[in-house]
């Protein structure tokens, strides 16, 4: 610059210095680099590394002009960060991440420069990949000491029970769970190990330079950017078929369930190729279900958006299938929920009601749910923190019992409007539960016994031996509809009771409400169980979507109770009837389990249908 200083303008070398060192950054800086975005899983970008619950180092260190480049990583957090050290003021590192396996990526992602009299440093935390969005990432640490170097991609391949590229003769079954397409007479398979959910592709009937490969996606086949051209594979000269590896459509360590696969093929001559239909795996039916379910799941905010109530509900079928599978990739989402849901939220944040903390708010129903989540928590993890919030939340429903109005039951909101079924079946099961749960406990024993008699006799129960909805302001039955969920709870609530009672009489109770839900038109069709919404033209609102999976899960426990034939073969009808027919090839469950139309489907549909299926076994 000493010439430039001679022959130039002040202003006009100010500009060429900029300028200058604007190209100098883009020669140091890696090619193909694209915009970042934020992304929040466990914890945001930008997590300080003195938070990370674990470091490991997956990939070798980079050396550069003999500074050491590290990449480090947290597996429990999903994040990786990146250091440099044995280096001088002015050196640099930075962590890159890609989401489509290594072909871009986002570059100078907390970019830091050694300090001076320093002789290292290092970035903050980002996620290596992004359930929420359903994208699986790579990541890699890079380093300007007076010459731009990078460490490999950390995790470029998937393992779950076995890994990407494990050869087809490995697997532990051949299913072709959709049709094969064809192409210039050619045959293009989709092949599913379901034990291993593990997927190939192959291709037949053809010639040498023919071509066979596998897409994956994390979003059910809306995108598939990481996942493409998977196990590309030409037919050798002389044969007529071939195959790719093996690929896995689970990674657990990346929170990234239920991956769809498909199988395309491309003829020699022809640049045109023909994919198969996507399809996710069905290592079981129970499994299937939830891994399709864990795809709604916001694993930062901890619950399945945007329904309050529903989520309580759905943790519960989620915990239900990990108890009676054996089952714990799902642990976390255990804790992550109660993590992040314990506090306040303003109305209109996670339900129109302000939730004013230990997940209560004016709605004494919505309480009552999340109390059952967190028993069922207890039981399962043996952690008493969600035994003590499960008295927390009781106690607050505990509240709303009024003998001044008739004569007993809890008030379905704190403005005290309505007397009805769900609250008071959710009563009756918490009341007795606890009672099971605390040791030397005589009072929810006492409550319990209480409100079971005040159910019998309130009129709640018609005359059909099916539960209403509600009492009307004389303390009536209110004629109103049949809902299976109020059924089902009330049989729940009669079992959990007669566990610590033995009283037969309360067990006959339970036997005669599911009788009439058995045989009732009401809430069974054709030996299927149906809600009034699932009718003719009629669809259900988000809270009807995921009543019968509640029925099913107090229904299998008076199964259990009494290990009575019928009940048990008409759980495995439910089973046997939704999964033959409201299933689509993505595995995921709607709303009227004998398929007819009109069928709605999302994840209150998905956590409906998890519960008939592990009842089932």
């Amino acid at each position: 610059m000493a010439l430039l200083d001679r022959r130039m303008p002040r202003g006009l070398l100010a500009i060429v210095t900029v300028v200058a060192a604007l190209v100098a950054a883009l020669l140091t800086a890696p090619t193909h680099a694209v915009a970042a975005t934020a992304v929040c899983a466990l914890s945001c970008d930008t997590r300080d590394p003195s938070l990370a619950q674990q470091e490991s180092f997956p990939v070798a260190d980079k050396a550069i002009n003999g500074r050491t480049l590290r990449l480090h990583v947290s597996g429990a957090d999903d994040m990786a960060w990146a250091s440099i050290d044995g280096g001088v003021s002015g050196d640099s590192v930075w962590i890159d991440r890609s989401w489509d396996g290594g072909a871009t990526w986002e570059g100078l992602l907390g970019k830091a420069s050694i300090p001076s009299t320093w002789t290292g440093t290092r970035t903050l935390m980002y996620n290596i990949t992004d359930p929420s969005g359903h994208r699986r990432g790579l990541v890699r640490a890079c380093g300007d000491a007076s010459a731009v170097a990078c460490t490999g991609w950390v995790y470029p391949t998937v393992c779950d029970t076995l890994c990407d590229g494990t050869d087809a003769a490995q697997a532990a079954g051949d299913d072709q769970p959709v049709s094969s397409t064809t192409l210039y007479g050619r045959t293009i398979r989709l092949h599913v190990d379901q034990k291993n959910s593990m997927a190939w592709g192959s291709i037949d009937t053809g010639g040498s330079g023919d071509e066979i490969w596998l897409d994956r996606s994390w979003d059910g086949g809306s995108s598939w950017p990481d996942g493409s051209s998977l196990g590309r594979t030409s037919t050798p000269s002389g044969a007529t078929t071939t195959r790719t590896a093996m690929y896995a459509t689970r990674d657990p360590r990346g929170l990234l369930y239920g991956g769809a696969v498909r199988a395309c093929g491309r003829e020699a001559s022809h640049q045109e190729g023909s994919c198969t239909a996507w399809v996710r795996p069905a290592p079981s039916r129970a499994r299937a279900a939830a891994d399709a379910l864990m795809s709604s799941y916001d694993p930062y905010n901890g619950w399945w958006p945007s329904s309050w109530w529903n989520s309580a509900a759905t943790l519960t079928s989620l915990i239900d299938f990990a108890k009676i599978t054996g089952t714990h990739d799902y642990d976390w989402v255990i804790a992550r929920t109660f993590d992040q849901n314990k506090g306040t939220f303003a109305a209109g944040v996670r339900s129109s009601d302000a939730i004013e903390g230990d997940f209560i708010s004016r709605a004494i129903d919505d309480a009552g749910w999340w109390a059952v989540a967190w028993l069922d928590a207890y039981d399962y993890t043996g952690n008493s923190r969600y035994l003590n919030e499960a008295v927390t939340i009781t106690n607050y429903v505990n509240q709303y019992w009024d003998t001044g109005t008739c004569g007993g039951g809890v008030w379905w909101d704190r403005e005290r409007t309505y007397k009805n079924a769900v609250t008071n079946g959710l009563y009756l099961w918490l009341t007795a539960s606890l009672h099971q749960r605390i040791s030397g406990d005589t009072l929810w024993l006492q409550r319990a016994t209480t409100a079971a008699a005040w159910y019998r006799s309130s009129g709640l129960i018609n005359s059909s031996g099916l539960v209403n909805d509600g009492l009307n302001s004389a303390c009536a039955n209110n004629g109103q509809t049949v809902y299976s969920y109020n059924q089902g709870l009330a049989i729940g609530g009669f079992v959990e009771l007669w566990k610590s009672t033995g009283d037969s009489a309360l067990l006959t109770t339970a036997r005669t409400l599911a009788d009439a839900a058995m045989s009732s038109s009401q809430l069974t069709s054709n030996g299927v169980l149906t809600e009034s919404c699932d009718v003719g033209s009629a669809t259900c609102d988000d809270n009807g979507k995921q009543f019968k999976g509640i029925f099913m899960r107090h229904f299998a426990d008076l199964a259990a109770a009494t290990g009575a034939a019928a009940y048990k073969a008409y759980i495995q009808k439910q089973s046997d009837t939704l999964w033959a027919n409201d299933r689509t090839s993505l595995n995921a469950l709607g709303a009227r389990w004998a398929g007819t139309s009109p069928n709605q489907t999302d994840w209150r549909t998905q956590a409906s249908a998890l519960g008939a299926l592990t009842a089932a076994g």
